[in-house]
């Protein structure tokens, strides 16, 4: 008869962070607050300045978007040997690039290529 090996080990290895129902109940609460907040801004009226308020709320989200990739997404400069922190530097800075870029030509489409806009500018004394 032939002896027949089964293999018990696991060879499934994570050597990312886990989460705990704690850390989930964080991590929710962390972001509820950080929903509530900006709309409370918006809905009392707070600031007078409307640029003001949108500045605050980003960077509300800014930090939302922080709490998410930490609690939720377990993203930290350990996890999978720091390709994962690596991946995100690296697509900030194509979005970045990308918008920075597409604003920058809409700037200047709108500035040159407005000819009725210079045409009405030229007449005026």
């Amino acid at each position: 008869m032939s002896e027949h090996h089964h293999d018990t080990h696991d060879h499934h290895h994570e050597d990312g962070p886990h989460s705990s129902f704690k850390g989930y109940m964080t991590g929710f609460l962390l972001s509820v607050v950080l929903t509530a907040i900006p709309f409370w801004l918006v809905m009392a009226d707070v600031f007078e300045n409307r640029n003001i308020t949108a500045l605050v709320i980003l960077g509300f989200a800014l930090i939302q978007i922080c709490v998410h990739m930490v609690f939720f997404l377990h993203m930290n400069f350990h996890s999978e040997g720091g390709w994962n922190m690596l991946a995100l530097i690296f697509t900030l800075v194509l979005v970045f690039i990308t918008l920075a870029g597409s604003l920058w030509v809409m700037y200047h489409l709108n500035h040159n290529m407005m000819p009725g806009m210079m045409h009405e500018h030229n007449l005026s004394p």
